[in-house]
């Protein structure tokens, strides 16, 4: 049997999964310092596979792409509902993207 190496942020219960399916799994906890790095390495991870996902995997890449962010804030103390609360309050003030709106030129006042 080969040995593959990821050296990667898994979900909690991706051992325990693997284990299940009969494979011999290595992994560590990190330290703070450690989780921080591989949830930044995650995040860019699960952003290239939405931006590559197809349709048939656009819903599960959006939920882990959230997984992550969530994970990230959590780690910063900062909770889901905070995280959600802001969300909507920028929303309500600024608006989402639904018009699709490109902004090109603003002409400032240099004096």
């Amino acid at each position: 049997m080969e040995k593959k190496e990821y050296n990667k942020l898994v979900r909690d219960y991706f051992p325990e999964l693997m284990k299940e399916k009969g494979k011999e799994v290595e992994f560590e906890i990190l330290n703070s310092g450690q989780f921080s790095e591989k949830l930044m390495e995650k995040f860019n991870e699960e952003v290239e596979k939405f931006r590559h996902a197809g349709t048939d995997r656009l819903l599960s890449e959006i939920v882990d792409l959230l997984e992550v962010v969530y994970s990230i804030a959590e780690h910063r103390g900062i909770t889901e509902a905070e995280v959600e609360f802001m969300r909507q309050l920028k929303k309500n003030r600024s608006g989402g993207f639904r018009k699709k709106i490109m902004l090109k030129t603003i002409e400032e006042d240099l004096n």
